[in-house]
């Protein structure tokens, strides 16, 4: 499932290629792609005939672009496959092609959405109209998602706040999107690797300094992701020019059961975890002595 740092990257070559340009007609190859929008895809493709798509924006795992005037926004979602693919017009279609859309001008080029498991898509969505993020386009069901981490409005204090509130562990804390968004399976993972942390660390034991130490190793993380386009480890999941990130070369913790600690040598381990891995050092990540 592509986290944060994998969207980041679609949405910046969104940012470049798409942004800015007008769209001409959009086809739905599969109706699947626009379930998320409830008024079917006629109603999609005409809502997308003849705007102008807005600045590239990103939320966690979502993406949206700005639709001209309308007050409404185009959200995208890869879910676990999905790809944003800006190709010329004459290249041959994916086999798993789901949506096209193609531009008023001379450029050459169309967005496409490809996704093999369907398990993501777009939609369109009205805005939200007040608070800060009404002038980002946000759209409506984004309205419950938190900011992420690398967001100059995500709030370290609110965070730590509602970690001990919540009264939960510091891994599903971490995938909790109301909490703090973008943040997945294998971040999370590293994160913690990093923070020296064990996955199934009660939250309430956290102080300020320790969550602020978290956050950090988190920012650190997927922005060494986003240096090398994020983490790739089969062809699905791709920028918008089709090409693999590579920090799976770098990864510390995640996918390296057995293999020895970067840091003190111990065998990385791996642990069933909510339909999950979890991989954990066990010396320098102790678990709680409550488990």
């Amino acid at each position: 499932m592509p986290e944060l740092p994998e969207v980041e990257v679609v949405r910046r070559g969104l940012e470049r290629w798409v942004t800015g340009r007008t769209v001409q007609e959009a086809e739905v190859r599969h109706p699947r792609a626009v379930r998320r929008h409830l008024q079917g895809p006629g109603d999609f493709a005409a809502r997308l005939r003849g705007v102008a798509l807005g600045p590239a924006r990103r939320r966690g795992k979502y993406l949206w672009l700005p639709l001209g005037e309308t007050g409404t926004s185009l959200l995208g979602h890869l879910g676990m496959s999905g790809q944003l693919l800006v190709q010329p017009h004459d290249a041959p279609d994916e086999k798993h092609l789901r949506i096209r859309v193609r531009f008023a001008d001379d450029l050459g080029t169309e967005l496409r959405f490809v996704d093999q498991r369907t398990f993501g898509g777009l939609s369109v969505h009205e805005q939200v109209v007040d608070g800060p993020d009404a002038a980002a386009g946000l759209p409506e069901p984004l309205a419950h998602i938190a900011p992420d981490p690398l967001e100059p409005v995500f709030d370290e204090d609110a965070f730590h706040a509602a970690l001990v509130r919540r009264r939960t562990t510091v891994k599903r804390a971490l995938l909790d999107q109301s909490l703090i968004s973008g943040v997945g399976n294998i971040y999370a993972d590293e994160s913690l690797w990093r923070a020296k942390l064990h996955y199934e660390r009660p939250t309430a034991t956290l102080t300020r300094p320790r969550t602020a130490e978290l956050v950090s190793h988190v920012r650190a993380v997927m922005t060494a992701a986003l240096d090398v386009g994020g983490t790739s480890f089969d062809s699905l999941y791709v920028n918008v020019n089709g090409e693999s990130g590579y920090f799976d070369r770098s990864l510390d913790a995640y996918g390296r059961e057995d293999e020895p600690c970067r840091r003190c040598g111990t065998a990385i381990r791996r642990r069933p975890w909510m339909n999950r891995s979890s991989y954990f050092c066990p010396s320098c990540q102790r678990p709680p002595r409550a488990a």
